[in-house]
């Protein structure tokens, strides 16, 4: 058996101060989640895994944790520039990091430490109930997690016309609207995705980052319907599935530099469903992205 090409690194960012909006206690989610990562992990024998979505052995990922980023708890914009900080590091490393959230504000970090730690264009692919495309405003300032994609758009690499939102329902400020038209973010919705399926919207997203030096990949757990993850800093009914999450994530893992998953909330939560939902999305990335794509 061959060794796998790449090597994934978790990396825990226990911060909840951009929730300023939404559940506080995301904070507590990367213990959580490594504590279900524990229970998938050690189905491994012998360096492998047996999937049963594929009826076959895989390597057992690389998967080694690097600890915590070094988050202040009282300080948004020092957490922020730390865990990007992390990420590259992780990236110059030569590994594939998976950021454990922590709040929404991540998905900036995530991006910014992969795009530092690059040459070349950065898209990114956004899953999540809500735009994260504000500028700024009184109660959350310009860094919460309602304008992660927003600034994480205006990096100096980073690609708008490569990049995607998916998930997305319900309704938002007009302003977001007015940014959308302007900037040409592709978006595809909960209910299109419902009515395309699984294949096809991974079909889009593949066209949309095609010619992206690198891609950052964001999944803020609120896509997912609360019936399937109810341990969220919202709940926003009319979502995707756990199975059209975990189908999405294993597909696109090969073409992705880095991935987050934000915004499970323990104190939520029901029995861990979330928790043990979102170590799957973490595990399911790093076996089905074992090989990178091709760019």
């Amino acid at each position: 058996m061959s060794v796998p090409t790449r090597q994934f690194e978790l990396i825990g960012a226990p911060f909840d101060g951009a929730s300023t909006l939404g559940f506080p206690g995301s904070r507590f989610a990367p213990d959580r989640i490594r504590h279900a990562l524990g229970w998938i992990t050690q189905r491994v024998e012998n360096g492998e895994v047996f999937s049963l979505e594929s009826g076959t052995l895989h390597a057992a990922p690389r998967l080694t944790d690097g600890g915590d980023a070094e988050v202040v708890a009282h300080d948004l914009m020092t957490t922020l520039a730390n865990t990007s900080a992390r990420v590259s590091e992780s990236v110059r490393a030569g590994h594939v990091p998976i950021l454990l959230g922590g709040d929404d504000c991540f998905l900036f970090a995530g991006t910014q430490g992969l795009h530092d730690a690059t040459e070349g264009t950065v898209a990114v692919i956004h899953f999540d109930a809500h735009l994260d495309v504000m500028d700024q405003n009184v109660q959350q300032g310009t860094h919460s997690q309602s304008s992660g994609m927003r600034r994480s758009l205006e990096l100096s690499r980073a690609s708008t016309e490569h990049s995607i939102q998916v998930g997305l329902r319900h309704f938002n400020f007009p302003s977001s609207q007015r940014y959308l038209e302007d900037s040409g973010l592709a978006r595809i919705t909960a209910a299109q995705f419902s009515d395309l399926g699984t294949d096809a919207v991974v079909a889009q997203i593949l066209k949309r980052i095609a010619g992206a030096d690198h891609v950052h990949f964001s999944f803020d757990i609120d896509a997912i319907d609360p019936a399937h993850a109810p341990g969220a800093g919202a709940l926003e009914p009319g979502g995707i599935t756990s199975r059209q999450a975990i189908e999405a994530v294993s597909a696109l893992a090969p073409y992705c530099d880095s991935f987050a998953v934000t915004e499970v909330n323990p104190m939520t939560d029901h029995q861990d469903m979330t928790a043990t939902l979102a170590a799957y999305l973490c595990y399911y990335f790093a076996v089905f992205g074992q090989e990178p794509a091709a760019k």
